[in-house]
Protein backbone atom coordinates (compact mmCIF):
# COMPACT_ATOMS: atom_id res chain seq x y z
CA UNK A 1 0.00 0.00 0.00
CA UNK A 2 2.80 2.35 0.53
CA UNK A 3 4.56 1.51 -2.30
CA UNK A 4 1.05 2.38 -4.55
CA UNK A 5 0.72 5.73 -2.63
CA UNK A 6 4.19 6.85 -3.07
CA UNK A 7 3.97 5.70 -6.44
CA UNK A 8 0.26 7.98 -6.94
CA UNK A 9 2.01 10.66 -5.48
CA UNK A 10 4.89 10.76 -7.48
CA UNK A 11 2.85 10.57 -10.61
CA UNK A 12 0.87 13.74 -8.95
CA UNK A 13 3.29 15.74 -8.83
CA UNK A 14 4.82 15.08 -12.07
CA UNK A 15 1.51 15.90 -14.39
CA UNK A 16 1.05 18.70 -12.27
CA UNK A 17 4.47 20.33 -12.17
CA UNK A 18 4.96 19.82 -15.83
CA UNK A 19 2.90 22.71 -17.39
CA UNK A 20 4.39 25.46 -15.04
CA UNK A 21 7.92 25.21 -17.04
CA UNK A 22 6.24 26.29 -20.07
CA UNK A 23 4.77 29.15 -18.21
CA UNK A 24 8.16 30.39 -16.83
CA UNK A 25 9.75 29.97 -19.99
CA UNK A 26 7.27 32.35 -21.62
CA UNK A 27 7.58 34.86 -18.47
CA UNK A 28 11.18 34.90 -19.35
CA UNK A 29 11.21 35.46 -22.58
CA UNK A 30 8.65 38.59 -21.93
CA UNK A 31 10.69 40.34 -19.61
CA UNK A 32 13.63 40.58 -21.56
CA UNK A 33 11.69 41.94 -24.41
CA UNK A 34 10.09 44.17 -21.82
CA UNK A 35 6.66 43.26 -21.42
CA UNK A 36 4.19 41.87 -19.65
CA UNK A 37 3.75 38.39 -20.84
CA UNK A 38 1.28 35.57 -19.95
CA UNK A 39 0.68 34.61 -16.87
CA UNK A 40 2.68 31.75 -15.84
CA UNK A 41 0.16 29.16 -15.20
CA UNK A 42 -1.38 30.03 -19.16
CA UNK A 43 -0.61 26.25 -19.84
CA UNK A 44 -3.26 25.03 -17.23
CA UNK A 45 -5.45 27.10 -18.48
CA UNK A 46 -5.07 26.13 -22.05
CA UNK A 47 -5.44 21.93 -21.13
CA UNK A 48 -8.76 22.61 -19.03
CA UNK A 49 -10.06 24.53 -22.12
CA UNK A 50 -9.36 21.98 -24.51
CA UNK A 51 -10.71 19.42 -22.55
CA UNK A 52 -13.81 20.62 -22.76
CA UNK A 53 -14.06 20.86 -26.09
CA UNK A 54 -15.00 18.56 -29.37
CA UNK A 55 -12.88 16.44 -31.44
CA UNK A 56 -12.47 17.79 -35.07
CA UNK A 57 -10.89 14.65 -37.26
CA UNK A 58 -10.12 14.39 -40.81
CA UNK A 59 -12.14 12.07 -42.81
CA UNK A 60 -8.69 10.48 -44.18
CA UNK A 61 -7.88 9.68 -40.34
CA UNK A 62 -8.12 6.42 -38.62
CA UNK A 63 -8.19 5.25 -35.05
CA UNK A 64 -4.13 5.86 -34.91
CA UNK A 65 -5.22 9.58 -34.63
CA UNK A 66 -6.71 9.65 -31.31
CA UNK A 67 -4.72 6.32 -30.02
CA UNK A 68 -1.41 7.83 -31.41
CA UNK A 69 -1.05 11.08 -28.84
CA UNK A 70 -2.90 8.65 -25.35
CA UNK A 71 -0.17 6.19 -26.28
CA UNK A 72 2.68 8.95 -26.28
CA UNK A 73 1.81 10.46 -22.98
CA UNK A 74 1.33 7.17 -21.45
CA UNK A 75 4.84 6.69 -22.66
CA UNK A 76 6.31 9.24 -21.23
CA UNK A 77 4.37 8.64 -17.60
CA UNK A 78 6.29 6.10 -17.70
CA UNK A 79 9.66 7.54 -18.53
CA UNK A 80 8.67 9.87 -15.43
CA UNK A 81 8.24 7.11 -12.97
CA UNK A 82 11.59 5.53 -13.94
CA UNK A 83 13.25 8.88 -13.65
CA UNK A 84 14.91 9.09 -10.12
CA UNK A 85 14.36 12.22 -7.53
CA UNK A 86 17.17 12.86 -5.97
CA UNK A 87 18.06 10.63 -3.49
CA UNK A 88 14.40 9.15 -3.25
CA UNK A 89 15.01 7.38 -6.25
CA UNK A 90 12.63 6.27 -9.08
CA UNK A 91 9.20 5.06 -8.40
CA UNK A 92 9.46 2.06 -11.04
CA UNK A 93 13.52 1.87 -10.30
CA UNK A 94 15.22 -1.76 -11.38
CA UNK A 95 18.40 -2.73 -12.71
CA UNK A 96 18.37 -1.85 -16.76
CA UNK A 97 15.86 1.01 -16.08
CA UNK A 98 17.90 3.55 -18.13
CA UNK A 99 17.31 1.32 -21.23
CA UNK A 100 13.53 1.15 -21.12
CA UNK A 101 13.44 5.07 -20.30
CA UNK A 102 15.31 5.47 -24.50
CA UNK A 103 12.85 3.34 -25.65
CA UNK A 104 9.56 4.84 -24.05
CA UNK A 105 11.03 8.22 -25.40
CA UNK A 106 11.21 6.78 -28.62
CA UNK A 107 8.10 5.28 -28.15
CA UNK A 108 6.41 8.66 -27.94
CA UNK A 109 8.18 10.18 -30.37
CA UNK A 110 7.25 7.28 -33.09
CA UNK A 111 3.31 7.70 -31.84
CA UNK A 112 3.19 11.28 -32.40
CA UNK A 113 4.78 11.42 -36.04
CA UNK A 114 1.96 8.67 -36.50
CA UNK A 115 -0.99 10.47 -35.70
CA UNK A 116 -0.04 13.00 -37.69
CA UNK A 117 0.52 10.80 -41.04
CA UNK A 118 -2.76 10.01 -40.49
CA UNK A 119 -4.49 13.14 -41.29
CA UNK A 120 -2.91 12.89 -44.93
CA UNK A 121 -1.69 16.48 -44.60
CA UNK A 122 1.34 17.94 -46.37
CA UNK A 123 2.66 19.41 -43.70
CA UNK A 124 1.97 17.40 -40.77
CA UNK A 125 3.91 15.06 -42.67
CA UNK A 126 6.70 17.22 -43.56
CA UNK A 127 7.13 18.22 -39.75
CA UNK A 128 6.89 14.66 -38.83
CA UNK A 129 9.92 14.17 -41.37
CA UNK A 130 11.91 16.84 -39.59
CA UNK A 131 10.84 15.72 -36.51
CA UNK A 132 12.29 12.16 -37.22
CA UNK A 133 15.64 13.26 -38.82
CA UNK A 134 16.55 15.16 -36.27
CA UNK A 135 16.17 12.52 -33.73
CA UNK A 136 18.61 10.46 -35.34
CA UNK A 137 21.37 12.63 -34.12
CA UNK A 138 19.81 13.68 -30.82
CA UNK A 139 19.28 9.91 -29.84
CA UNK A 140 22.70 9.00 -30.85
CA UNK A 141 23.95 11.91 -28.16
CA UNK A 142 21.38 10.84 -25.41
CA UNK A 143 22.58 7.22 -25.86
CA UNK A 144 26.08 8.20 -25.65
CA UNK A 145 25.53 10.46 -22.58
CA UNK A 146 23.51 7.58 -20.61
CA UNK A 147 26.57 5.54 -22.01
CA UNK A 148 29.08 7.69 -20.26
CA UNK A 149 27.30 7.62 -16.86
CA UNK A 150 26.75 4.19 -16.74
CA UNK A 151 31.04 3.91 -17.43
CA UNK A 152 31.59 5.95 -14.43
CA UNK A 153 29.41 4.31 -11.89
CA UNK A 154 29.53 0.70 -13.76
CA UNK A 155 25.40 0.64 -13.15
CA UNK A 156 22.64 0.30 -15.73
CA UNK A 157 20.50 1.38 -13.52
CA UNK A 158 19.06 5.49 -13.01
CA UNK A 159 19.52 5.90 -9.70
CA UNK A 160 23.27 4.52 -9.09
CA UNK A 161 23.85 6.66 -12.26
CA UNK A 162 23.07 9.78 -11.28
CA UNK A 163 23.64 9.45 -7.63
CA UNK A 164 27.25 10.86 -7.58
CA UNK A 165 28.56 14.01 -9.91
CA UNK A 166 30.47 12.76 -12.82
CA UNK A 167 33.55 14.96 -12.13
CA UNK A 168 35.06 16.77 -14.71
CA UNK A 169 33.13 15.29 -17.63
CA UNK A 170 29.56 16.72 -15.77
CA UNK A 171 30.32 19.96 -18.00
CA UNK A 172 30.53 18.21 -21.13
CA UNK A 173 27.40 16.05 -20.28
CA UNK A 174 25.49 19.30 -19.26
CA UNK A 175 26.58 21.04 -22.69
CA UNK A 176 25.46 18.40 -24.60
CA UNK A 177 22.76 17.35 -22.69
CA UNK A 178 21.49 20.90 -22.43
CA UNK A 179 21.18 20.91 -26.46
CA UNK A 180 19.56 17.62 -26.68
CA UNK A 181 17.19 19.41 -24.58
CA UNK A 182 16.57 21.86 -26.78
CA UNK A 183 16.05 19.79 -29.69
CA UNK A 184 13.97 17.03 -27.96
CA UNK A 185 11.37 19.53 -26.84
CA UNK A 186 11.24 21.74 -30.19
CA UNK A 187 13.01 24.70 -28.81
CA UNK A 188 14.88 27.41 -30.48
CA UNK A 189 17.17 27.52 -31.99
CA UNK A 190 16.11 24.04 -33.46
CA UNK A 191 12.52 24.96 -33.81
CA UNK A 192 10.11 27.76 -32.58
CA UNK A 193 6.92 26.99 -30.57
CA UNK A 194 5.66 30.09 -31.26
CA UNK A 195 6.28 30.01 -34.94
CA UNK A 196 3.06 30.40 -37.42
CA UNK A 197 4.72 29.55 -40.64
CA UNK A 198 4.20 25.81 -42.06
CA UNK A 199 7.10 25.99 -44.04
CA UNK A 200 9.67 26.14 -40.69
CA UNK A 201 7.38 24.04 -38.38
CA UNK A 202 8.50 21.10 -37.12
CA UNK A 203 6.70 19.94 -33.67
CA UNK A 204 3.92 22.30 -34.53
CA UNK A 205 3.74 21.34 -38.11
CA UNK A 206 2.67 17.80 -36.58
CA UNK A 207 -0.33 18.58 -34.29
CA UNK A 208 -2.18 21.68 -36.64
CA UNK A 209 -5.13 19.34 -37.31
CA UNK A 210 -5.08 18.40 -33.71
CA UNK A 211 -8.28 19.69 -31.30
CA UNK A 212 -9.46 19.32 -27.85
CA UNK A 213 -8.53 16.06 -25.60
CA UNK A 214 -5.98 14.96 -28.48
CA UNK A 215 -4.55 18.63 -28.71
CA UNK A 216 -4.61 18.15 -24.92
CA UNK A 217 -3.17 15.34 -23.75
CA UNK A 218 -0.38 16.49 -26.76
CA UNK A 219 0.80 19.82 -25.13
CA UNK A 220 0.76 18.27 -22.24
CA UNK A 221 3.03 15.86 -23.00
CA UNK A 222 5.23 18.26 -24.16
CA UNK A 223 5.45 20.13 -20.99
CA UNK A 224 6.23 16.92 -19.40
CA UNK A 225 8.82 15.51 -21.16
CA UNK A 226 10.48 19.22 -20.84
CA UNK A 227 10.58 18.62 -17.47
CA UNK A 228 11.99 15.10 -17.43
CA UNK A 229 14.71 16.31 -19.60
CA UNK A 230 15.28 18.79 -17.13
CA UNK A 231 15.07 16.86 -14.21
CA UNK A 232 17.46 14.46 -16.17
CA UNK A 233 20.38 17.19 -16.90
CA UNK A 234 20.21 18.65 -13.23
CA UNK A 235 21.41 15.26 -11.64
CA UNK A 236 24.19 14.64 -13.85
CA UNK A 237 25.32 18.06 -12.42
CA UNK A 238 24.55 18.02 -9.39
CA UNK A 239 25.86 15.25 -6.56
CA UNK A 240 22.74 14.56 -5.03
CA UNK A 241 23.25 11.28 -3.91
CA UNK A 242 25.65 13.06 -1.20
CA UNK A 243 23.21 15.51 0.06
CA UNK A 244 20.46 14.75 2.65
CA UNK A 245 16.85 14.25 0.98
CA UNK A 246 15.74 17.60 2.21
CA UNK A 247 18.62 19.37 0.64
CA UNK A 248 18.77 17.31 -2.53
CA UNK A 249 14.85 18.19 -3.48
CA UNK A 250 15.62 21.82 -2.77
CA UNK A 251 18.67 21.38 -4.81
CA UNK A 252 17.01 19.87 -7.41
CA UNK A 253 14.36 22.12 -7.69
CA UNK A 254 16.01 25.17 -7.85
CA UNK A 255 18.37 23.24 -10.61
CA UNK A 256 15.47 22.24 -12.69
CA UNK A 257 14.23 25.84 -12.60
CA UNK A 258 17.64 27.39 -13.29
CA UNK A 259 17.60 25.30 -16.13
CA UNK A 260 14.00 26.37 -17.15
CA UNK A 261 15.11 30.13 -17.01
CA UNK A 262 18.00 29.23 -19.19
CA UNK A 263 15.92 27.94 -21.90
CA UNK A 264 13.82 31.22 -22.03
CA UNK A 265 17.08 33.38 -22.03
CA UNK A 266 18.68 31.30 -24.93
CA UNK A 267 15.42 31.45 -26.37
CA UNK A 268 15.13 35.19 -26.04
CA UNK A 269 19.15 36.11 -26.97
CA UNK A 270 19.32 33.90 -30.41
CA UNK A 271 17.53 32.96 -33.62
CA UNK A 272 16.37 30.44 -35.10
CA UNK A 273 19.14 28.52 -36.99
CA UNK A 274 18.22 27.37 -40.84
CA UNK A 275 17.88 23.88 -41.39
CA UNK A 276 21.56 23.26 -42.50
CA UNK A 277 23.27 24.03 -39.66
CA UNK A 278 20.94 22.10 -37.07
CA UNK A 279 22.44 18.71 -37.95
CA UNK A 280 26.06 20.63 -36.74
CA UNK A 281 25.03 21.64 -33.71
CA UNK A 282 23.36 18.42 -32.81
CA UNK A 283 26.30 17.43 -33.76
CA UNK A 284 28.67 19.07 -31.49
CA UNK A 285 26.15 17.69 -29.06
CA UNK A 286 26.87 14.37 -29.40
CA UNK A 287 30.78 14.98 -29.74
CA UNK A 288 30.69 16.57 -26.32
CA UNK A 289 28.79 13.68 -24.67
CA UNK A 290 31.46 11.60 -26.43
CA UNK A 291 34.45 13.59 -25.34
CA UNK A 292 33.04 12.88 -21.42
CA UNK A 293 32.57 8.99 -22.50
CA UNK A 294 36.49 8.85 -23.70
CA UNK A 295 36.97 10.59 -20.33
CA UNK A 296 35.03 7.99 -18.04
CA UNK A 297 36.52 5.28 -20.35
CA UNK A 298 39.99 6.42 -19.19
CA UNK A 299 39.71 6.75 -15.55
CA UNK A 300 40.02 10.54 -16.41
CA UNK A 301 36.42 11.46 -14.43
CA UNK A 302 36.06 11.77 -10.65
Amino acid sequence: MTFILETLLRLAAWLLAAPLLPGIINKVKAWIAGRRGPPVLQLYYDLARLWGKGVVMSTLASPGFIVGPAVAWVALVGAALIMPLGGAGGALSFRGDVLLLVYLLALARFCTAWAALETGSAFEGMGAAREVSYAVLSEVALITAVLSLSVQTGNVTLTDMLALSVGSGAVLLAAGLFAVLLAENCRVPFDDPNTHLELTMIHEAMILDHSGPPLAVILHGASLKLLLFAVLLSQVVLPLGRLSPLAAAGALVGTVLGVTVAIGLVESLTARFAFRRVPLLLTAAFLLCLFALLLARKGGVG
